[in-house]
């Protein structure tokens, strides 16, 4: 399966899965909705993207007016082999690094643009749209990095300190240890990251404490990504075309409905509270086989809730704790809801919200049998 070729080359560090430009412009546009102020006067840090490839620096360079950012900056990882044969478009600026004979490959760089003047045609943004912007305005700068512009250097966190909102798409094998540094610095940020990392030790606990959160796409929304070019090959040649990867504009994109985009940013969708229907319409309406074989609502042997098959049949009128699955979180309201814990993907379990290795929970069981991963919730008083 496509996903779990995703695992593997994030087992392998192969992290290269470039977001597309549309998937960037719909999940933004749904802050503004809810808040048109949400990048206002704000430094934006894209601190995983070459400014030659990556569509976040694209999209905040084309719409630095609308949203009325203060500075954007963007620090790449290592150099790109598509910005060392550009070097030219930047003639003229002092920090502009010169070829060394036998190193192609000449450096990470870091942009920071202060100042966006007019661009003709907004549908794209060339090489040449981007050195025009840095040349109209002394202040935007392109330097390149001393180190390979890994997110933990020194010089990326000064750049970080900077900075108000973090937009990216982060390596997902170093996901943990991407999302601890922006809490640790207490950033906004909006990042995409593998679904599974919704039951992480390291990140649940942010999710129960309202740290962080689900943006605005759900799960069941097909997410397509630019993929390393020995990963597309092997998903062409053994998926269908459609829902596992399409050809747009061209270029073969890979369907990766495991990537969500994870925030600490306020969007409407996430204070709408469920219209759920009571226990005893579930069970005489409901047709889905957990229904149709009587074994919704169980008890679970080892831990004092009831079994949820789907998020839509949790009832209006059950008090105590619920096991609902991880896809629940698409359409957790907190004014509605509390999260009680979860389940953990490594095999450990949350008793009671606070980890615990020794729980009795880690997964849980009815008759004896396991259950998938589960969040643990009930009702917020004043919702009984």
């Amino acid at each position: 399966m496509a996903n779990r070729n995703l695992t593997k080359a994030k087992r392998e560090k192969n992290d290269e899965f470039y977001t597309q430009y549309p998937d960037i412009q719909k999940e933004v546009e749904a802050y503004l909705e809810y808040d048109p102020n949400t990048f206002r006067d704000k430094v934006v840090y894209c601190n995983c993207d070459d400014p030659y490839e990556s569509n976040f620096f694209r999209y905040f360079v084309l719409n630095f007016k609308k949203l009325g950012l203060k500075q954007l900056i963007t620090t790449s990882y290592k150099p790109s082999p598509i910005a060392n044969t550009q070097l030219e478009l930047f003639a003229g600026f002092e920090a502009t690094p010169e070829r060394q004979k036998g190193r192609p490959k000449v450096t990470a760089n870091k942009f920071i643009i202060n100042k966006v003047g007019k661009i003709e045609s907004s549908d794209e943004l060339s090489l040449e749209d981007i050195a025009k912007q840095l040349k109209e305005n002394k202040q935007n700068e392109w330097t390149p990095l001393e180190g390979d512009g890994d997110f933990r250097s020194e010089e990326c966190i000064k750049l970080l300190e900077q900075s108000d909102i973090v937009v990216t798409n982060p390596p997902f094998s170093l996901f943990r240890e991407y999302v601890k540094q922006l809490v640790d610095y207490d950033k906004k940020f909006l990042i995409i990251g593998n679904m599974n990392a919704i039951t992480y030790k390291e990140i649940f606990p942010l999710i129960k404490d309202n740290k962080l959160w689900l943006g605005n796409k759900t799960s069941s929304q097909q997410m397509f990504l630019e993929a390393p070019k020995e990963y597309t090959e092997k998903v062409m040649a053994s998926r269908q075309e459609g829902m596992w990867w399409r050809i747009v504009d061209g270029k073969p994109l890979i369907g990766i409905h495991t990537a969500l985009w994870f925030t600490n940013l306020e969007h409407g969708r996430r204070h709408q509270p469920l219209e759920l229907m009571t226990m005893a319409d579930n069970l005489k309406f409901r047709k889905n086989k957990a229904f149709a074989e009587g074994k919704a609502y169980e008890k679970y042997d080892n831990y004092d809730a009831i079994e949820i098959p789907l998020t839509n049949a949790i009832p209006s009128d059950y008090e105590g704790a619920m096991g609902v699955p991880i896809s629940f979180l698409d359409k957790y309201c907190p004014e509605q809801f509390e999260i009680l814990g979860a389940t953990e993907s490594e095999g450990k379990g949350f008793s009671n919200g606070l980890w615990d290795e020794t729980s009795n929970v880690s997964q849980p069981l009815i008759d004896g049998q396991r259950k998938f991963k589960r969040i643990f919730i009930k009702y917020k008083r004043e919702q009984s």
